[in-house]
């Protein structure tokens, strides 16, 4: 194992978390086990989650495996391609420049707001009935 070196990324986005590591290879990406392309079916979440390698045109240079927890498919997509981009400063970190004007660097702080008591939602109120 000591033959074989993988560079490390954690991304995040909303309650998602990946841990992707990136390893010299042919392109091969596996997301928990499985084929990236079952993981992910549609193809804006393909390129969402791959867009630090179209960037960097590293495509073909690195395996990746890639273990995905919490949130949905979109926050999961998001988290991939925060830890792909942070994974690849670990590898060169001459690709900062081109990830970051790309925004892929930062992490998106968006998050679901919380439900407020006595009332149904976030920002709903119940209904109000003057007689």
């Amino acid at each position: 194992m000591a033959d074989i070196k993988e560079f490390l990324g954690t991304g995040r986005r909303k309650t998602a978390v990946a841990r992707v590591r990136l390893a010299v290879g042919s392109g091969k990406i596996v997301v928990n086990g499985r084929p990236f392309e079952n993981y992910f079916p549609t193809d804006t979440l393909r390129t969402m989650a791959l867009t630090p390698l179209a960037v960097t045109e590293s495509a073909a240079k690195y395996d990746i495996r890639v273990n995905l927890g919490g949130g949905g498919p979109t926050g999961q997509a998001g988290a991939m391609r925060h830890g792909i981009a942070r994974a690849l400063l670990t590898v060169d970190a001459a690709l900062r420049p081109a990830l970051k004007t790309a925004g892929l660097l930062t992490r998106d702080p968006r998050m679901r707001e919380r439900e407020k008591y006595g009332q149904p939602g976030a920002r709903k109120r119940f209904q109000y009935s003057k007689r």
